[in-house]
């Protein structure tokens, strides 16, 4: 079971801040399975727009951090992948329901696990929850493409 700080993150996924939202990997199966978290704060560059008298982290910021998790899943199964060599790009969003409000303070738990996959394309379960409460849970569709200058 491995373990990832955000440098590894950042060595793993290609994405940048504001768009980086996985802040730490708690236990990684690379190809099956990730558990990590999102630390929530009221600096996050969305609180001001996004009903700025009553803060709440938009649900699909919130698929986008789980759709990044289950992104290091894969990463972490092909190293050849990793750092945007490939892009893991969404090819669907199916069964999404949002559960509970998140909001600045909380931490986000990510989990992934993956179900089933042909060539560059696959399926996963994901949910987050805050403090044991379900906040989202959704079936993502993912492809894997080479991306565009990479070598």
């Amino acid at each position: 079971m491995e373990t990832l700080d955000i440098n590894a993150i950042r060595e793993t996924l290609p994405h940048r801040y504001p768009m980086l939202l996985v802040d730490r990997v708690l236990e990684l199966e690379p190809g099956v399975r990730i558990k990590a978290i999102k630390n929530v704060t009221i600096n996050e560059p969305f609180f001001p727009g996004h009903f700025p008298h009553y803060p709440v982290m938009p649900g699909v910021l919130i698929v986008e951090a789980l759709a990044q998790a289950s992104a290091i899943v894969a990463y972490r199964a092909d190293p050849a992948a990793m750092g945007g060599r490939k892009l893991f790009l969404f090819a669907g969003i199916d069964d999404a329901r949002f559960k509970r409000q998140v909001v600045p303070g909380d931490t986000l738990v990510l989990e992934s696990t993956f179900l089933k996959g042909m060539r560059d394309i696959a399926k996963y379960a994901v949910r987050a929850t805050v403090d044991g409460q379900l906040a989202c849970e959704a079936t993502l569709l993912s492809v894997l493409r080479p991306a565009p200058g990479a070598d």
